[in-house]
């Protein structure tokens, strides 16, 4: 009889507590870890609080150089230093205070603002008892709400983990594309529209159409606005007017935003509105819909036998039962990826823009999220490179196909014998429908094309044009259009 699955973990079984072992709950920081890493140093909690008390260290130098707090002193370059070291060397230590200090205030932001009033306390220690520092605890924070804070630390961890982690990824794809475009530019295959045998084209010209879609988003998410605002409780300086007035506070807060590398919005309420962050993850989105195109037509391609997966660079990824098969898994696992990181992206893009009011917190449980979209995104352009590197073009089975569907070429004739009634050829009339009896439902090979052809009175030099077109050779401009991508002739940058 089966141990019920349940009774292994009840309170008096023996068995291990995994969650105490370090065991992830999210694939990210488990199976998947080695792809997403990076962005953990941006997105997660602990990335968050570096960049939180980066804005408040670099807000708290700002106001004293500003000059305008009465009484305030200035500055050394050894302090500025010793300020500057507590984001740049954030360590585990760091990380377990502020967690005492939220255990205390229940507020993360008030758990950083201690910790860097700590840090100041503690400055004697290392600079010496002349040292300013211990008595600026009370500046720390000042004129701020934590939403001031957090706005601006989002948009710094987001638009660093966009530049310097997710746009690589999503470039070794896009580069990784117009190779295939490039090794593939010249070689035919036949399409299929609706699933069914149509027109011939190159498979790089097709590779081609998916660099320049993928390029284009791309170009989007590297054209984004990264906002930021420090204008207190509910957008309007209230505080600051009240507190040391006749200072040009709109100014001072532009100056500071734009000083850390973001693009200054002035009218909110209490948050910054997000606006920019939902545009932001609805091209992140769309570019993954556009992958996720990519993953089904190559795992078609596969299926069809137009890619061979090349065993050396795949590995053993087969089946559990079945010794014979070689499964498309980088394909499989990115499509799923890229499902789930849409899914997420929308929902982002859907809450953010909305705040009750002056202020909710619906957006700081969403925003935490934002790592774990992007994650999955990473991870699925990640498999795809994967995968597209584990495959070699097949152009003999592509030619296989092109031979077997001659038929292919009565959207040719057709049209030819459309263009040579204009120019007063007789003995064209109903082309279309001509075609359409020599071609549906019936085997047609390049003898019976070609007899039909012979049949028709075309004039001599359309009749040996048609009659020496092949499938093979019935690609139009693919070539060059694939070219047109690759040498940046038409380019969305």
């Amino acid at each position: 009889m089966s141990v019920e699955w349940s009774s292994l973990f009840s309170a008096n079984h023996g068995y291990a507590d995994l969650a105490a072992h370090g065991e992830a709950l999210s694939p990210l920081d488990g199976r998947y870890r080695s792809v997403v890493a990076p962005l953990a140093n941006h997105l997660s909690e602990a990335g968050l609080n570096r960049a939180r008390i980066h804005v408040e260290i670099e807000w708290l130098i700002h106001v004293l150089d500003a000059h305008i707090l009465p009484g305030a002193p200035l500055l050394t370059p050894a302090e500025r230093d010793y300020l500057r070291a507590l984001p740049r060397d954030f360590s585990a230590a760091h990380i377990a205070r502020l967690a005492e200090f939220e255990a205390v205030t229940r507020h993360d932001v008030k758990a950083v603002e201690y910790l860097i009033g700590e840090h100041c306390e503690n400055a004697v220690s290392v600079l010496g008892d002349e040292s300013s520092l211990p008595r600026l605890r009370e500046v720390v924070h000042i004129f701020c709400t934590s939403e001031d804070i957090n706005n601006l630390a989002y948009a710094l961890t987001i638009k660093a983990a966009i530049e310097q982690v997710w746009l690589p990824a999503a470039r070794a794809l896009e580069e990784r594309l117009l190779r295939l475009a490039e090794a593939g530019a010249d070689v035919p295959m036949l399409a299929h529209t609706h699933g069914q045998p149509a027109t011939p084209v190159t498979l790089g010209k097709e590779m081609a159409v998916f660099a320049h879609r993928f390029a284009r988003q791309l170009a989007r998410v590297e054209a984004t606005e990264y906002l930021g605002k420090i204008n207190g409780a509910t957008g309007t300086w209230a505080a600051h007017v009240v507190s040391v007035p006749g200072v040009d506070w709109p100014r001072v807060a532009k100056d500071f935003v734009e000083g850390l590398g973001l693009k200054w919005n002035p009218i909110t309420t209490q948050i910054e509105s997000h606006d920019w962050q939902a545009e932001l993850y609805s091209d992140v989105a769309r570019a993954g819909r556009i992958a996720h195109n990519l993953a089904t037509d190559c795992w078609t391609y596969i299926s069809m036998g137009y890619f061979h997966q090349n065993l050396a660079a795949q590995g053993s990824t087969g089946s559990s039962t079945m010794p014979h098969k070689v499964n498309p898994i980088r394909f499989e696992n990115a499509e799923a990826n890229l499902e789930v990181s849409a899914a997420l992206l929308d929902s982002l893009a859907a809450t953010l823009v909305t705040s009750r009011m002056q202020r909710d917190l619906t957006d700081s449980t969403t925003q935490r999220n934002i790592g774990v979209a992007l994650g999955h995104s990473v991870l699925a352009y990640d498999n795809l490179v994967r995968g597209l590197e584990g495959v070699d073009v097949n152009a003999t089975r592509m030619a296989e196909d092109l031979n077997a569907n001659w038929a292919v070429l009565g959207e040719a004739v057709q049209q030819a014998m459309r263009a040579a009634a204009i120019g007063g050829a007789t003995g064209m009339a109903n082309p279309y429908e001509r075609l359409k009896e020599l071609t549906r439902g019936h085997e047609v090979g390049a003898q019976e094309m070609r007899a039909f052809i012979a049949e028709l009175g075309l004039p001599a030099e359309v009749e040996a044009r048609l009659l020496a077109l092949e499938p093979a050779s019935y690609i139009g401009l693919s070539p060059q259009i694939a070219r047109w991508v690759l040498d940046g002739s038409i380019s969305p940058r």
